[in-house]
């Protein structure tokens, strides 16, 4: 079976791309290295660089293809409040663009990078997938704007679709095969890494004054391995079973200090970081339940306990 990834030599998609080659799937990637790497790119996979808002593109990767991982957006959640018309042209008309191509083709599969920020402010916890949909960032604006498009195209155009709702991804290849850093990383594991490793003199961890343990953000943190072989099983799901949409996260959650002192101990390394305000849309607490994951898709997380997340992040930027 041949299956197109856009965003594939992403962070996340380079992961994968090598799922998907591993598993002996037909891989083409299209990607068009505004984030990503082409280095990250898995050998056995064919690349072509180009856009989902380029039709030519999209007819050129599209030939045989039987499911799409659409994995191309834009994903820094303050950027998007301040460049709206930058996420509105490549989230949601690059997917509508794709989207069209797929029908045009008669690609009826597709894997979709939803997010957990389509949830806004937690009305309970933990969270699942009944939560009300409330955005409060532009980017996960986007992202729920495509899940609702993609419930029309299943009515009007036969798709079936996985909207796959991340939680925070993180860690690395635990086999090392992936070494490739993101590109402008926003998220705290790399940035924690990247003061433990020099690249940067200090961090800034964003209010310490919240309802939790130690008074820093709670987060539900998810091994980029754990989130690539639930696109497998979504594949493997859509050939039996109609729509779904799932939360990937863990149901455990880790606190910006809990990050801080294991990342110290793993690296010994300083790590410096400064206590500044909070960051306006930040909750105290955001962490998932899995049964919806587990019941449908027969999938849980297996690397995502936070010395793994941090040990396989290290590796990475320590050379």
């Amino acid at each position: 079976m041949k299956i197109l990834v856009t965003g594939g030599a992403g962070y996340i998609g380079s992961h994968v791309v090598l799922d998907l080659c591993e598993a002996g799937y037909e891989v083409v990637v299209l990607d068009d290295l505004s984030t990503g790497n082409r280095e990250a790119v898995d050998s056995r996979a064919e690349f072509v660089q180009g856009s989902t808002l380029n039709n030519d593109d999209l007819n050129n990767v599209l030939n045989d293809v039987e499911a799409v991982v659409h994995l191309a957006a834009f994903k820094a959640a303050g950027e998007s409040m301040v460049e709206p018309g930058k996420y509105s042209r490549n989230n949601i008309s690059g997917t509508i663009s794709l989207l069209n191509a797929m029908i045009d083709r008669g690609v009826d599969k597709f894997i979709f990078s939803s997010t957990a920020a389509v949830y806004g402010y937690p009305q309970y916890l933990p969270l699942d997938e009944n939560h009300s949909l409330d955005p409060i960032n532009y980017y996960g604006f986007t992202k729920l704007e495509i899940e609702r498009i993609l419930k029309w195209y299943g009515e009007l155009k036969g798709l079936k679709f996985a909207a796959l709702r991340y939680f925070n991804a993180a860690g690395y290849d635990p086999k090392g095969r992936l070494k490739s850093l993101e590109k402008n990383p926003a998220n705290l594991l790399p940035i924690v890494m990247e003061v433990a490793s020099g690249v940067r003199e200090k961090m800034q961890i964003f209010g310490n004054d919240y309802d939790t343990p130690d008074g820093t953000g709670v987060r539900d943190y998810i091994h980029v391995s754990d989130l690539a072989s639930a696109h497998l099983k979504a594949i493997e799901y859509l050939h039996e079973n109609e729509s779904l949409t799932v939360n990937l996260a863990t149901g455990e959650s880790h606190s910006v200090l809990d990050v801080i002192k294991l990342a110290k101990e793993i690296s010994g390394q300083e790590i410096s970081y400064d206590i500044v305000d909070r960051r306006a849309g930040d909750p105290a607490k955001l962490f998932a339940g899995t049964t919806l994951a587990f019941d449908q898709l027969g999938w849980k997380a297996e690397y995502s306990d936070l010395r793994t997340l941090l040990e396989t992040t290290w590796k990475v930027y320590q050379k």
